[in-house]
């Protein structure tokens, strides 16, 4: 199950993370707007996600809202804080350019560091009915 969730918190996050680092590398913005955006556009991604499945299930916006923030906001959060710092510490990926094999493998590199760090946050998590427990019940 902490597999699970945290591949599935790594999809939004990876969609947010991706067209932030995209967007912020194609008009040439210093690393620090760039991060900023990509981390906005990873809880924005990481949250639809979940809230799609429990809007799915029949709940109401503000509840799936409620629920996709108590379920991810740790693991997302967590996912985020290594993956921007491994990019940060690949030296040069963050000025690499989008047409680089360092900048895709970098990024690529930092997301599989943040799923294996955050995997065991999830487990934790769950193990406590925190975290994607509470998003488990909508789901069918």
């Amino acid at each position: 199950m902490a597999a699970s969730a945290t591949l599935h918190c790594l999809t939004g996050c990876a969609i947010g993370e991706v067209l932030g680092m995209v967007i912020g590398t194609a008009l040439g913005w210093h690393n620090v707007p760039t991060i900023i955006l990509a981390i906005a556009l990873a809880f924005f991604f990481g949250y639809a996600l979940s809230m799609r499945g429990v809007l799915r299930a029949g709940v109401g916006f503000k509840q799936a809202l409620k629920v996709a923030l108590a379920a991810d906001t740790v693991s997302i959060t967590v996912m985020e804080i290594i993956d921007n710092g491994v990019m940060l510490a690949v030296p040069g990926a963050m000025d690499a350019g989008l047409n680089t094999p360092l900048f895709w493998g970098a990024l690529a590199f930092a997301f599989l560091i943040a799923f294996l760090v955050t995997m065991p946050v999830n487990k934790w998590l769950i193990g406590k009915g925190k975290g994607h427990a509470v998003a488990h019940a909508y789901h069918h």
